[in-house]
């Protein structure tokens, strides 16, 4: 696996070197546009339909659209100015019930490996989350950008996974044509259909299921490759210096009798405020780029004129007598 980061757990006063590594990734068989004629892969051109010629990344600059064509812009050092410290760390604040937390937060996932020197403090954090069923709420920069994460258990493995803040999950009372909740449903047709749950209840077995669609697409291409129908286009280390017992004593000093209650994250019940029109995502600025690319220019009936011009000249001076 590749490192994607390298930090430290900050547990207390306890700090715990990880290596971050991706735990999910997307196995769609993804296609490449090709020209028609040659094969070639197509290249897709940054354009300015303003100035009607392509535009180097220097030219380049960044703007936030808050109307229709209007647009405040901002430049590396107003981003610099906000960017949050990068901290190596990742920050532990509470600890809660998995069960607190809705599946709708969860974004991506990452394993977590200790580091050298950091074995023992690893198989620490791991046994004390198993024995108490807690998982952690941590926040944790990466990229210039800081997230709100969940580090829990997962076979054993201490995992970091990213959860969405609570103004990023839209409420329910957005989504249109919702049957009310007090909904009179027939007696016995609540009762057929919880039997058929039970009927259908089963462990989860993740290896039963499978992408089908991606198994059917992988068979004709390699039919298709067996058939030769192929096309070939033109040419550093961080040690503890705290003793780890002493550590966890006065991590433990610290945080008695403060009886901090557990975090319970619930998607917001009010409406949120209207969103802000975002920046048109890449593909389709891209696309639209592509559109506005300039007609190009024909000198088909430039060439024709000056032609005809020219022969009319010749049979005159041929009809000259001398």
């Amino acid at each position: 696996m590749h490192t994607v980061w390298k930090g430290s757990i900050s547990f207390g006063l306890v700090n715990i070197p990880v290596r971050m590594f991706t735990a999910t990734e997307e196995r769609d068989i993804r296609f490449r546009q090709l020209h028609k004629e040659c094969h070639t892969p197509i290249k897709y051109a940054k354009m300015c339909p303003h100035c009607e010629r392509e535009v180097d990344a220097s030219e380049i600059v960044r703007g936030y659209e808050y109307e229709k064509g209007h647009f405040v812009m901002i430049d590396d050092s107003d981003l610099e100015a906000i960017t949050p410290e990068t901290r190596r760390a990742i920050e532990i604040l509470d600890f809660v019930d998995l069960q607190e937390i809705d599946p709708i937060y969860f974004d991506k996932s990452y394993f977590l490996s200790p580091q050298e020197t950091g074995e023992k403090a690893y198989a620490l954090l791991r046994a004390a989350m198993e024995q108490s069923g807690k998982i952690a709420v941590a926040q944790v920069t990466m990229r210039n950008r800081q997230s709100l994460a969940v580090i829990r258990l997962y076979e054993h493995c201490i995992m970091l996974e990213t959860i969405y803040y609570p103004d990023e999950v839209r409420p329910v009372s957005q989504v249109p044509a919702l049957p009310e909740a007090t909904v009179t449903l027939a007696e016995n047709e609540l009762k057929m259909a919880t039997e058929l749950i039970g009927n259908m209840t089963i462990p989860f077995e993740p290896a039963k299921y499978a992408d089908e669609y991606r198994s059917e697409l992988q068979s004709l291409i390699e039919k298709k490759l067996e058939g030769q129908e192929i096309t070939t286009a033109p040419t550093v280390a961080r040690a503890n210096v705290i003793d780890l017992m002493q550590a966890l004593r006065e991590s433990l000093e610290t945080t008695a009798g403060q009886g901090a209650s557990p975090v319970k994250l619930e998607p917001e019940a009010t409406p949120a405020p209207p969103p802000a029109k975002a920046k048109p995502s890449k593909k389709r600025a891209t696309s639209s780029k592509k559109e506005a690319s300039p007609p190009t220019k024909t000198t088909t009936g430039t060439a024709t004129s000056t032609s005809t011009s020219t022969t009319k000249t010749l049979r005159r001076k041929k009809a000259t007598p001398v």
